[in-house]
């Protein structure tokens, strides 16, 4: 196993629902966001939550994503060896159920989300099921998560915001029929389902999922996706009502690219010939006075900037969903 797998995880989502804190699952597409992520999170004593997208994985993989998902499990794994933390991976917005088998023989994955979300209700929970179904035919050692986020029998041409929000007692259903471990859940944050709509965000809603699951004997961990513009204040009230788990993906996407433009636009004359000198990049330069400064376009130079970045903005993430100084294993 190449790092902590579902029943760990599990035990991190029971302290965080007994707490009131909730994971930071932040998503990667190659190793500097990881890394970054992996110093940031040990800095604070918290467990990370790692997330790779079917889109990442191909990325990773020279398009192949079963090899990516092979080629990123293992360097996590490596790099996660220097670290006194947990560290997890779940698999974000799976679609396509002979990826998901793989992932599960890999045994790389501690946590599958399948996102039927935008298929009607019973499709949604056919779909669901079948991973859930899966996962236990194999004996996999992986959590389950899904998504809901339109209201039973709304019709996609029915224009209503109130289809982009779940219902409490359609949450409940949901959760009963697919067995799923982890519930995405729409309140009001502009992603998936939602994204697009002028919704409003609704602690409130989350609070009612979280009472309405609890009553029919339901403890089940709810996820809030597109969070990226959730303020502090905000996310912290979610969290208190069973919040045990927040996307993070275009922050540090953002970051990522900012970082290295700042870089390399302190002064572009480093990377790029000044206004009158020949810019053949094919003779590298040979036939002129100036030279590109290897110590700023060297990719390490940017990559260390990119990681130290990623780092300190997780650290505060850690600290506003409460994560820090939380670790099971450090």
């Amino acid at each position: 196993m190449p790092f902590y797998g579902g029943s760990e995880l599990a035990n991190v989502y029971d302290d965080a629902l007994e707490k009131g804190f909730g994971l930071v699952a932040s998503n990667i597409a190659e190793p500097n966001i990881m890394m970054g992520l992996m110093e940031g999170a040990a800095r604070k004593n918290s467990d990370l939550l790692l997330q790779l997208s079917g889109g990442a994985s191909t990325f990773a993989g020279n398009e192949d994503p079963v090899d990516g998902l092979k080629a990123m499990g293992a360097y996590i794994d490596t790099i996660a060896d220097q670290y006194d933390i947990g560290v997890f991976l779940n698999m974000d917005h799976q679609t396509d159920l002979e990826f998901i088998e793989a992932q599960m023989d890999l045994e790389i994955p501690s946590s599958i989300m399948i996102d039927a979300s935008h298929e009607p209700f019973e499709e949604n929970v056919a779909r669901s099921k079948e991973v859930v179904e899966m996962k236990e035919e194999k004996g996999a050692d992986v959590l389950i998560e899904a998504e809901l986020g339109q209201i039973k029998g709304v019709e996609d041409e029915i224009e209503s915001e109130e289809a982009f929000y779940t219902d409490p007692e359609q949450a409940v259903e949901f959760v009963d029929r697919t067995g799923c471990d982890l519930l995405a859940i729409s309140v009001g944050t502009q992603h998936g389902v939602a994204k697009g709509k002028d919704l409003e965000l609704r602690p409130d809603l989350a609070a009612d999922i979280r009472q309405a699951l609890r009553d029919h004997g339901l403890d089940t961990p709810l996820v809030l996706h597109g969070s990226s513009g959730v303020q502090p204040d905000q996310l912290q009230r979610m969290l208190q009502h069973g919040i045990c788990k927040v996307n993070k993906d275009t922050r540090y996407q953002y970051e990522y690219t900012r970082t290295a433009y700042d870089l390399y636009s302190e002064d572009p004359t480093n990377i790029v010939p000044p206004e009158g000198v020949d810019a053949d990049r094919d003779t590298f330069f040979n036939d002129t006075d100036w030279s590109p400064n290897k110590d700023v376009f060297d990719p390490r130079v940017a990559g260390r900037n990119i990681r130290e970045r990623i780092a300190d903005v997780h650290a505060e993430l850690t600290e506003v969903s409460g994560t820090a100084g939380q670790s099971r294993y450090a």
